[in-house]
């Protein structure tokens, strides 16, 4: 089974702590934890409704793709009864279904309907606000460039709002191979979990190229992205090593690694687990900045800490940038209890152990 880019991995044992080393460097030793981290409340909102479903519908709930893209959040969901399927001719007439955080095009909600499928939309309302954004756009009979990766799950979503009218733009370097029908018409929207950078340098080349190209309502990178970027930007020049925690299709994450390199840490790793650290990585290490993309529990995180305890790294500094109290209501289906009574609880936003 695969979420549609990488296999899924089965639920691992854990090894026994304890494998770091306290070796002596030359100075204190210190965390430089960034702040915010991990779960923001579209993810949140995601793997909330898969628990929720289970709650109000019983095993098994179908999810279309991974739910988020975290190997252990998955691997937790399997366990309790969540099966995770590559398209929707995959789950049997009739059954539950949740659409992933990523979302999904108006053709896989059609074939969701022809099958009968009771379908619950998880999608992140952030991407959503794209999808419409793209909707509108192309009813106005503008062509639109979507920044965004390849093969993502939300690219995919986003370009089947409307296919006909919409360009994929990988990265800067894309922008002088485009070939674009009229190039005083051009709007620009972008995948939500890109470098903040990176995706700037896209719409400037972008501009240079195509004068008249529009800007959409809002910046489309999500407030949990860009925040996190701008914690990791903020430890990365006094870090000898960056820990990122985080899957290696998330590419909130992946980008979290590509920023502390670009900003002055030494190395930087990405690891799903706290028992993936190498020794080696610590060789004259003082100073360890630990950071988590947005689909990571902070259990996760404590658990690294742990392992960097062990190595003698006991002095822990929070950089914080930013406070984030966004919330996102659950999928309609999802708002009431067994009972029938509305239930208000894991709106989004908080911090999951």
């Amino acid at each position: 089974m695969t979420n549609g880019v990488l296999p899924i991995a089965s639920p691992r044992v854990r090894p026994a702590r304890g494998r770091l080393r306290d070796e002596p460097v030359a100075g204190a030793k210190r965390v430089l934890l960034a702040a915010p981290r991990g779960y923001c409340a579209g993810v949140d909102r995601a793997v909330v409704a898969v628990e929720k479903a289970l709650e109000h519908f019983g095993e098994p709930v179908y999810v279309r793709k991974q739910i988020v893209h975290n190997v252990h959040v998955v691997s937790e969901l399997e366990q309790r009864g969540a099966i995770f399927v590559d398209e929707v001719d995959e789950v049997p007439e009739g059954a539950h279904l949740v659409f992933s955080a990523h979302g999904v095009s108006p053709a896989v909600v059609a074939g969701a309907a022809a099958r009968g499928l009771q379908a619950i939309d998880a999608t992140c309302p952030l991407v959503t606000k794209v999808h419409r954004e793209a909707t509108r756009f192309a009813g106005q009979g503008r062509q639109i460039l979507l920044i965004g990766h390849a093969g993502h799950e939300e690219v995919e979503g986003t370009m089947g709002q409307a296919p006909e009218r919409t360009i994929l733009v990988n990265s800067p370097a894309d922008v002088d191979l485009l070939e674009v029908d009229d190039p005083e018409n051009l709007v620009w929207i972008s995948q939500t979990t890109l470098s903040v950078d990176e995706t700037m340098e896209t719409v400037r080349r972008l501009r240079e190229r195509f004068p008249h190209l529009q800007d959409p309502p809002s910046d489309d990178i999500c407030y949990a992205t860009q925040n996190r970027q701008v914690a990791i930007k903020k430890v990365a020049p006094d870090a000898d090593l960056v820990i990122v925690v985080g899957s290696a299709n998330s590419s909130n994450s992946v980008r979290l690694v590509e920023v502390a390199l670009e900003r002055g840490a030494r190395t930087a790793h990405r690891i799903d687990y706290a028992d993936e650290i190498q020794q080696a990585w610590l060789d004259g290490v003082r100073t360890v900045g630990v950071s988590s993309g947005a689909s990571v529990p902070e259990v996760l995180v404590q658990e690294v800490l742990e392992q960097l305890a062990d190595a003698g790294y006991r002095d822990i500094e929070e950089v914080r940038t930013a406070e984030e109290d966004l919330m996102f209501s659950l999928p309609k289906e999802l708002r009431h209890d067994t009972s029938g009574t509305a239930d208000e609880r894991a709106l989004g936003g908080r911090v999951r152990a």
